[in-house]
């Protein structure tokens, strides 16, 4: 890598981040029943119908991935917690070996002496709520909260920070709208009450911690740079109202308690009586603001219902995930955000990395597109602190090869290599470059 730690500023973090169904084995310590595993398990929607049972065996082994967070010099380590581990009805009785696990890995964190950063929903709704209509279900918002108290009455002391929902857009419009997360539904209806109920489940949990005495909470969105495919005004009405569902929905409704237009032309008719008056609980005051950033998308119109909207193949390299690798999306992100919605906010870059090939010459784990794709972005990190956006820190997805959701294990995010047979470790040629870029 040609960065080091020098080119920022004093005190920016650097972390490695992973979510608990991807990593931890759903089948270990007590754990219940989650979405995942019912979507998993119904044929079609999972390459090979591959689960999270036993995942990279996290669960057993996380003193060995704490040591190679610590060994690479990352100074944070951004976790999930998992509401079936803790709560396997999701209400209810408190699974005693899941909260123990959690007091466990959290205090593995500081013995290597990384910050704990924790994320309280990463995806794993527990089937029983699902019955329950899930995030369709306005009462989910009180079943997050009673969930995120106790979680933070015994880790919150231990925290360097949290954020309550991990990419509200896969959780609302992926899940409930194009159906390709679970629970797999492809229904306005269902989407318009998702689209609104994440984000009254995050002020929800906001307003807990901060009744526990807690700081330094923000939350996490998934952002998506919206290209026109041609300058048509058609197009950029298409590349509007994706940006709009994708980006300004929930950045909108956490920092300036409003959903835009260009989305509630196709949402609100299906909205949940009553939405209007809920942003006093949606905008509860932030510390910081995350942004988790992929790629960009190129879009066309199209016909049909709303929205109306198509993506197109762009021009630019891709990654394995088949993403088009767009640093100037980061940046903009990062100087809009901090111009549109947060000021002087604290932001973090709490995810960032590709999919790749890994190429074995003998004991090395070779995967050179990942050291080039993390410094393009860690230069678009660097112009946006250069033009004064308060940029704190930068994550990479992932620590550890891991289940990647539909695609299931095909797909390689990691740092470090997993074989998903024998679970074996080894760190690919990106740890250690970036290990030597962390010394300097």
């Amino acid at each position: 890598m040609r960065h080091k730690r020098s080119d920022f500023p004093e005190g920016f973090l650097f972390g490695a981040a992973t979510s608990s169904y991807q990593i931890e084995g759903q089948s270990f310590g007590g754990a219940g029943r989650t979405h995942w595993d019912d979507f998993a398990e119904t044929p079609g929607n999972v390459v090979r119908g591959e689960t999270g049972a036993r995942a990279c065996d996290h669960y057993h082994r996380y003193a060995e991935d704490l040591d190679l967070v610590a060994a690479a010099g990352l100074d944070a380590y951004r976790f999930s917690i998992n509401w079936a581990r803790v709560l396997p009805e999701g209400r209810g009785a408190a699974n005693a070996e899941g909260l123990d696990f959690y007091d466990r890995l959290t205090d593995a964190m500081l013995e290597r002496g990384l910050k704990p950063c924790a994320t309280l929903y990463h995806w794993e709704m527990p089937s029983a709520l699902a019955d329950l209509g899930g995030w369709r279900n306005r009462d989910v918002a009180q079943w997050f909260g009673d969930f995120t108290e106790l979680v933070m009455r015994r880790l919150g002391d231990r925290m360097f920070s949290v954020a309550p929902i991990n990419e509200p857009w896969c959780v609302a419009w992926l899940s409930h709208f194009e159906g390709h997360h679970a629970p797999g539904l492809r229904d306005i209806r269902a989407t318009a009450r998702a689209m609104h109920h994440v984000m009254l489940a995050h002020g929800t949990a906001i307003q807990r911690m901060r009744g526990l005495g807690m700081g330094n909470l923000g939350g996490v969105f998934n952002l998506e740079w919206a290209s026109p495919a041609d300058d048509s005004p058609e197009a950029q009405q298409a590349a509007a109202r994706h940006d709009a569902i994708y980006n300004r929905w929930f950045m909108g409704g956490a920092f300036k308690g409003e959903y835009p237009a260009l989305a509630l032309e196709g949402l609100e008719p299906h909205m949940p009586k009553g939405w209007q008056d809920d942003f006093g609980t949606i905008t509860a005051p932030l510390d910081w603001c995350g942004i988790n950033y992929y790629t960009r998308r190129v879009l066309a119109p199209a016909p049909g219902p709303w929205p109306q909207v198509q993506p197109v193949e762009g021009p630019l390299p891709k990654t394995f995930m088949d993403w088009e690798i767009y640093p100037d999306g980061l940046h903009a992100f990062l100087t809009r955000t901090a111009r549109d919605y947060t000021g002087d906010l604290p932001l973090y870059v709490t995810e960032n990395g590709l999919a790749s090939s890994d190429e074995l010459h003998g004991e090395t784990i070779d995967d050179p597109w990942r050291n080039e794709f993390l410094d393009a972005h860690l230069d678009a990190c660097r112009r946006a602190v250069a033009e004064g956006v308060p940029l704190k820190g930068y994550m990479i997805w992932s620590l550890l090869d891991n289940y990647e959701w539909a695609l299931g294990y095909e797909k390689r995010f990691g740092l470090v290599h997993v074989d998903f047979d024998t679970l074996e470790r080894r760190p690919k040629t990106s740890y250690h470059a970036l290990a030597e870029a962390l010394k300097g």
